[in-house]
């Protein structure tokens, strides 16, 4: 089977979160700066050497109504890119909710605003990576 990487794409920061080689659980990974396409093709092909991953999951932030927005578009870019550099396969996946989802975990946790602002794009791409293996 092999580990999935899960990615939460902003603006500023993008979070990753990983699967157990079973593809059972998902955890945090870690937060990026998003310091333009080269930077993150360099660190997330270190990733994917370093952790054995074997698919990467692109969050797609769609409307509430479930149409795209200009963010969706951005992020579709992002991922079609990545699936011409990348030698394994990149899918995108609705993450509708999963920051909310993230917030409210991270508070339920006891993580204060400070904490949580530091890690809350992990634990998004971590709520991404949860629904899609629940889905599988």
């Amino acid at each position: 089977m092999g580990r999935i990487l899960a990615l939460d794409y902003g603006e500023k920061r993008i979070g990753l979160a990983l699967s157990d080689p079973l593809r059972i659980f998902a955890r945090p990974f870690k937060v990026l700066a998003n310091g333009g396409f080269a930077n993150i093709l360099e660190e997330l092909l270190s990733i994917i050497n370093e952790q054995e991953i074997q698919l990467l999951i692109v969050g797609l932030p769609y409307a509430i109504e479930g149409g795209n927005t200009p963010k969706t578009d951005e992020t579709q870019a992002f991922l079609d890119k990545l699936k011409k550099k990348l030698e394994i396969p990149v899918l995108g996946w609705d993450e509708r909710y999963t920051t909310d989802e993230a917030i409210a975990e991270l508070i339920k946790l006891g993580y204060d605003w400070r904490q949580r602002r530091a890690i809350q794009d992990a634990m998004a791409a971590t709520m991404i990576l949860k629904s899609y293996l629940e889905h599988q």
